[in-house]
């Protein structure tokens, strides 16, 4: 059992990440992003879900902006372009996994 809250730390600037589990299928990370920092366009192999435990942020899916605030959850399919930016100290629980088929 983790508390989210208490393994939570910050860097200065940029990203920081924690893997918390990981499966041949399945890998679910804590991000901690710094005020100011971004995580520029990517894709991603596998599908995914994110839960945004605190902050204030912008998570660009597919060229829609969408705020990344305390509770938002986000489905990623696999292979979309996504991106991210912090205004405030932000993060996120970010679980990929392979999927027999796509969630709607």
């Amino acid at each position: 059992m983790t508390n989210f809250k208490s393994i939570i730390e910050y860097p200065r600037d940029g990203v920081l990440s924690k893997e918390l589990a990981r499966t041949d299928k399945t890998n679910v990370t804590l991000f901690s992003m710094a005020k100011g920092s971004e995580i520029s366009e990517h894709t991603s192999t596998k599908e995914g879900v994110l839960l945004v435990l605190e902050g204030d942020g912008t998570f660009n899916l597919a060229g829609k902006d969408i705020g990344m605030k305390q509770g938002m959850f986000i489905h990623l399919k696999k292979g979309i372009v996504h991106a991210l930016k912090a205004r405030k100290n932000t993060s996120f629980i970010l679980c990929l996994y392979e999927a027999d088929r796509q969630l709607k």
